[in-house]
This record gives structure tokens, C-alpha cells and sequence, in this order.
């Protein structure tokens, strides 16, 4: 999967392209840190790859998103966030692991400001699924969310940009209509419709067969079905962070697609992994080669 994805790159640009060595290099590092969170969390009850295998899969079938180092950046911190944030479960005085994790999500706002709006509902599923959240975790997770602008406003005040640093924070409530897809071309609309049935084939599966899995196994993909099913939302709503959000869904997805693919046996399932394998192939293509009629 690894050469298939440098395949893809190279095939979108990456040789020629200067700008793309940066997300490429984001990527692999994403695709690393799946391995260690797949492994430090058992995420799969047999000796698998699938997870970093489905990851790197999905991002490389969308070529539209080669270019966005925004994404990759956010995709990374994203992965990292969820590192940290699993080795505070069931830990109310693990401060310390919470306020790594939210250093990593206040890393990704500087990119994309608009991830704060996750910020209460990861509250929630640290109090819910993690079983974490005390006033010490709590306030842990609010001071590594603002630990990043300790530095970063030591740089805009060093190069007197303090507006810009301003101008960073008003985008949060630049808000385009709802359900405004004028900005979406067919290309990110059947991927992003690809994604979802893949994310919902994924959910449904867990939620058949979880009493399989070990309690702590449970409790974290239910995270990751409840922050994809928030990310979908955030997606209809605000197309116009579509290939961000889609950087995000992307991480939770490979990971509920790859309990699937690599515990099921029948021959259904048999079948459908096939289907998905050709489907991969031929978004990577379509994405790839084929102009868009939509602009």
C-alpha cells in the first residue's frame, strides 16, 4: 500500500511539484502513527495492518486533496491527538496525557481554526467513552488547546503581525449559507459518498459483532464512530471545509473499514471487499485523470 501510495502522488505531481513534498511527507508520518495507534490500542484482535493499510488507501484515492498541506497538517495532529488521548482512559488524574492530546488538537487549529468546534463534544466522549473527564483533565485540556499560541503569538508579535494573529480567530465565524455545494465538483462528491458508505459498512459491522471485542476496545471505536458521525455533519453543513473535514473523516473511517475487512470471513463480506478494492482503484484513477465538469 505504501508503494501504491507513492505511486499515486508521483502520478498527481509529487516528482514536479514541489508544493506536494510537504503533504506527501505528512502523510507518511499519518500513516506511521496509525500503525503505533493501531498497535498501542489493539484496535484489531489479530495481527493486522489493515488499519494503516485502509489509511493510506484513502488517501490516496482523493488527488484533489494532494495540494492541501492544511489538511495534512491537521490529518497528522488529528492522529496524534488520538495517541494521547487513549492512554487517559479510565485515568481522571491523567492531566498529563489530556493535555498532550489537546496540544496536538490546538497544533491542528493553527491551521485550521475551525477544529475548536470539536473541542466540547471531545469533552463529552472524554467524560462518556474515556471515562477521563475531572476538573484536572478538564482544565488540562483547555491549557494544552491555547499551549500552541504561546508560540505562535511570540512569532506574530516578533514580526509585528499581531492583525493577522486576530484575523486567525475571526474565521471562526465566517460562516458561508448552509448546505451551500456551488463549491463542491462531482470529484469530492462521489468520494466523499464513497467514504460514508465505507464509514457506515464499518459502524455497522462493529455494532453487530462488539461484544467480540474487549470493553476498551468498545469504548474507543465508539469514538470513532460518534467524531465520524459529527465530521459527516460538520461536512453537509459547511461544504466549504470539505477537503480539511475530509482529511479527519478519513482517519476514523480507515480504522472502522479495517475491523471490518480484517475480521470478516463470509462470503458476502468476501465479495464486498473486492468491490471496495476496485472501487479504490477507480476513484484513484477518476480523481487522478479525469477533469471535472463541475467548477
Amino acid at each position: 500500500m505504501l508503494v501504491f501510495a507513492t505511486l499515486a502522488w508521483v502520478a498527481g505531481g509529487l516528482l514536479y511539484d514541489q508544493q506536494l513534498w510537504a503533504p506527501y511527507a505528512c502523510t507518511i508520518v499519518a500513516a506511521y502513527l496509525m500503525v503505533e495507534l493501531n498497535n498501542i490500542n489493539a484496535l484489531i484482535r489479530i495481527y493486522s495492518r489493515m488499519v494503516s493499510c485502509s489509511f493510506l488507501a484513502l488517501t490516496s484515492l482523493a488527488a484533489f486533496q494532494f495540494s492541501s498541506l492544511q489538511g495534512s497538517i491537521a490529518q497528522l495532529c488529528f492522529v496524534a491527538f488520538y495517541i494521547c488521548l487513549f492512554h487517559a482512559y479510565q485515568e481522571k488524574r491523567g492531566a498529563g496525557w489530556v493535555f498532550y492530546a489537546f496540544f496536538c488538537l490546538g497544533m491542528a487549529s493553527t491551521v485550521f481554526v475551525q477544529i475548536v468546534f470539536f473541542v466540547p463534544f471531545l469533552w463529552l466522549v472524554l467524560g462518556r467513552f474515556l471515562m477521563a473527564l475531572s476538573a484536572r483533565t478538564f482544565w488540562a485540556s483547555i491549557v494544552g488547546l491555547i499551549a500552541p499560541y504561546w508560540f505562535v503569538v511570540t512569532y506574530y508579535i516578533a514580526t509585528d503581525r499581531l492583525a493577522d494573529f486576530a484575523a486567525h480567530f475571526t474565521e471562526m465565524a465566517r460562516f458561508s449559507p448552509l448546505f451551500d455545494y456551488s463549491m463542491v465538483n462531482e470529484h469530492q462528491i462521489i468520494t466523499f459518498i464513497f467514504v460514508v458508505l465505507l464509514s457506515a459498512m464499518g459502524s455497522i459491522h462493529f455494532l453487530r459483532r462488539s461484544f467480540l471485542d474487549k470493553i476498551r476496545t468498545r469504548m474507543l471505536f465508539n469514538v470513532f464512530i460518534y467524531v465520524n458521525a459529527l465530521t459527516i455533519v460538520f461536512i453537509i453543513l459547511q461544504p466549504q471545509h470539505f477537503d480539511v473535514l475530509l482529511k479527519l473523516m478519513m482517519v476514523n473511517t480507515s480504522i472502522l473499514i479495517a475491523h471490518y475487512i480484517a475480521l470478516t470471513r463470509t462470503r458476502a463480506t468476501n465479495i464486498s471487499f473486492h468491490f471496495i478494492l476496485a472501487a479504490v482503484l477507480f476513484l484513484t484513477i477518476y480523481n487522478l485523470w479525469i477533469p471535472s465538469l463541475i467548477y
